[in-house]
C-alpha cells in the first residue's frame, strides 16, 4: 500500500499487469503463470541480507492467530525435519503443476478502516482465471468498480506489489525450485481444528531486487505433508521516506479439492501500516483489512492422476476451518 499523500512516488517496477480497468478484459498467460523476476543487475549488486531490508515492528502491527489453533507443542517430529522439508517441497511442486490446469474465480476486497471500526474506503476486483481458445492461461477481470481507497480519512492506493501479492504471494507455494531461497526451521507440532500439523518458520535467506518473498510460518499436514495454512506477510517493504510501500500480514487457508490437492480457498488480512512523515505531510497509521476468496475450481481438459512415490496424492482428513467470513 502507498500513502496517497506522498510526494513524487512511483509504482514499484515489477513486470506485472497494467492498471485497474473496470471493464472486462483479458491478460495474457505469461502474466498469470508463477515465474521468477528477471534480475537485470548482477546478483552481487542486487542482493542484500534479508535482515537489512525487513523492518517488522516499525512498519506493521501483526495479526493474531485464529482461535482454531491449538497450543504449539515443542516436540520433535516423527521423522527428521530435513526429510519433511524435502518431501514437502516435492509435493508442493506437484501441487503447483496440478493447479496450473485448473480454472477458478478470485474475488479480492481491500478496505481501509476508520477509528469506529468501519470501512471508509475500498478496492474490489473479481477475476476469472481461465484458458483462452488456444489453451493459454489468462485472467479475465469480470468486475472492478472504481476504488474509493483514496477517499478515506487516511487515503492510500494499491501498488503493483499489492496486486502481485494477491495473485502470487497469498497462495504461497514452497516448491523444490524456490526452497533454496528460504530458511525453513521446524518449530513444533500444532493442531488446527481437526488437522495435526508440523509448524515451520519460513524466511528469505537473501532479498533480491524486484522479487517478493514470504516471511512467516506454514503449517503442514503431518500425514499428507502439504501446506494447509500460511501466516505471515510478503516482503520486502519499501521504507524510503516519501515512497513507502507497506504490506499488512495475511493468513491463507487451503482445502482439498477433488480429494487430492490442498488449494487456497480463503485469505484474510488485518493490520496497521505505520507510514512516516515526509515533505508536506505528516506520518499516518492506516488500518487495512482484506479478504480474498478462491472458488469454483475446475480442471481444464482431461482428468489425470499425479502419483508420488507410487501413491496417489490423497488425504481423507478434513481441512482446517477458515475463520468466518465477515
Amino acid at each position: 500500500m502507498r500513502l496517497k499523500l506522498q510526494k513524487g512516488f512511483g509504482c514499484a517496477e515489477l513486470p506485472f499487469r497494467p492498471g485497474f480497468a473496470p471493464a472486462i478484459h483479458e491478460r495474457s498467460g505469461t502474466q498469470v503463470r508463477m515465474r521468477r523476476w528477471i534480475v537485470l543487475l548482477l546478483a552481487a549488486a542486487c542482493a542484500l541480507p534479508a535482515a537489512a531490508q525487513i523492518r517488522d515492528s516499525e512498519t506493521f502491527t501483526p495479526m493474531p492467530l485464529d482461535s482454531g489453533f491449538g497450543p504449539l507443542k515443542n516436540v520433535p517430529p516423527s521423522i527428521p525435519s530435513a526429510e519433511i522439508i524435502k518431501e514437502l517441497a516435492a509435493k508442493e511442486t506437484l501441487f503447483q503443476q496440478a493447479r496450473s490446469h485448473y480454472t477458478y474465480r478470485r474475488a479480492a476486497r481491500v478496505q481501509t478502516v476508520n477509528q469506529d471500526g468501519k470501512a471508509d474506503g475500498q478496492w474490489y476486483e473479481v477475476d476469472d482465471v481461465v484458458f483462452d481458445p488456444g489453451g493459454g492461461r489468462t485472467v479475465k477481470v469480470v468486475y472492478a468498480p472504481p476504488s474509493t481507497l483514496g477517499q478515506s480519512a487516511t487515503p492510500i492506493m494499491m501498488s503493483e506489489t499489492d496486486l502481485y501479492d494477491i495473485e502470487y504471494g497469498y497462495p504461497f507455494v514452497l516448491t523444490t525450485a524456490n526452497l533454496p531461497e528460504y530458511n525453513v526451521a521446524y518449530v513444533g507440532r500444532q493442531r488446527i481444528d481437526q488437522v495435526d500439523c508440523y509448524a515451520f518458520d519460513v524466511s528469505p535467506k537473501v532479498i533480491e531486487k524486484h522479487k517478493r518473498y514470504l516471511d512467516g510460518r506454514v503449517w503442514v499436514d503431518s500425514k499428507d505433508l502439504q501446506i494447509v495454512v500460511t501466516d505471515g506477510r510478503m516482503v520486502p517493504d519499501d521504507v524510503k521516506r516519501g515512497q513507502e510501500d507497506l504490506h499488512a500480514p495475511f493468513m491463507t487457508w487451503r482445502q482439498q479439492i477433488d480429494g487430492k490437492y490442498w488449494f487456497p480457498v480463503y485469505t484474510v488480512g488485518d493490520g496497521i501500516l505505520h507510514f512516516t512523515g515526509g515533505n508536506g505531510y505528516m506520518g499516518e497509521d492506516v488500518h487495512v483489512r482484506y479478504v480474498v476468496t478462491y472458488t469454483d475450481y475446475k480442471r481444464f481438459g482431461s482428468t489425470s492422476t499425479i502419483l508420488y512415490n507410487g501413491q496417489v496424492l490423497n488425504n481423507p482428513n478434513p481441512a482446517p476451518q477458515a475463520p468466518a467470513k465477515k
